[in-house]
């Protein structure tokens, strides 16, 4: 214990520094996972149809191994922070993208409907009413994507990304207590990104809407036979 707080004390500036690479890492990875999966699992679940898509999707690149996608990679695109996004892009998508069909999808329908009577178009109907119900789902999604990326992007330094991987990966240089110490660092960066994406979700809540208990944490990514459970979770308006 006492070799890890003077390792705390003695590479402040450089857990610092490989933390920010860290989140630049992370942040690149759930940026590009944001623009492919969300608007594909939005217009999916307000269409009611393509489920088999977004599932399976969803489902054969959570069966690929992070490791394998970088080792892979690197025969394409040699050591680059190419292949490190690929891997983490992979593995962030399927949450998003099946959490943010779910949400859509399993809309009250009464709800739909009215605002389709009341002459609503399509797009305002996903604006003013889908989304803003759908929110709170959505955003678990996010929360799980961003906490496995975050955990996860260690890994980059297999193929040269840099980032807190960089102490973990490499022993003989940091020790033991180095090791540790990015470990403890990774954890502490994952909870704090979970617990910031959990205020932006209460605050994108709409009032007047109860949020279920489970997604105030973190939330597993939602299998294949989870959308037709979904429709118990389904928010209520009180």
């Amino acid at each position: 214990m006492s070799d890890l707080l003077d390792f705390f004390a003695d590479n402040t500036s450089l857990l610092l520094d490989k933390t920010l690479e860290h989140m630049g890492i992370a942040a690149l990875a759930i940026v590009i996972a944001l623009a492919i999966a969300l608007p594909i699992g939005i217009v999916l679940g307000h269409q009611h149809r393509g489920s088999y898509v977004a599932i399976n999707i969803s489902n054969v690149l959570r069966a690929l191994p992070s490791l394998a996608l970088i080792a892979i990679s690197l025969a394409l695109f040699g050591l680059s922070a190419i292949n490190v996004q690929v891997a983490l892009v992979a593995l962030a998508i399927p949450p998003i993208l099946t959490n943010a069909y779910t949400a859509v999808d399993r809309v009250d329908a009464d709800a739909v409907e009215s605002a389709r009577g009341m002459g609503m178009t399509e797009l305002q109907v996903l604006r003013t009413v889908e989304l803003p119900l759908s929110w709170p789902l959505i955003f678990a999604g996010i929360r799980t994507g961003a906490v496995y990326v975050i955990a996860t992007a260690p890994l980059a330094a297999i193929a040269g990304g840099g980032g807190l991987g960089d102490i973990i990966l490499n022993q003989p240089t940091y020790q033991l207590e180095g090791v540790i110490a990015a470990t403890i660092v990774t954890v502490v960066l994952a909870f704090a990104v979970d617990g910031l994406l959990a205020l932006v979700q209460r605050a994108v809540t709409p009032r007047g809407l109860v949020l279920p208990k489970e997604f105030h944490t973190i939330v597993p990514p939602v299998e294949s036979d989870v959308p037709a459970a979904a429709a118990e979770t389904t928010i209520a308006a009180r």
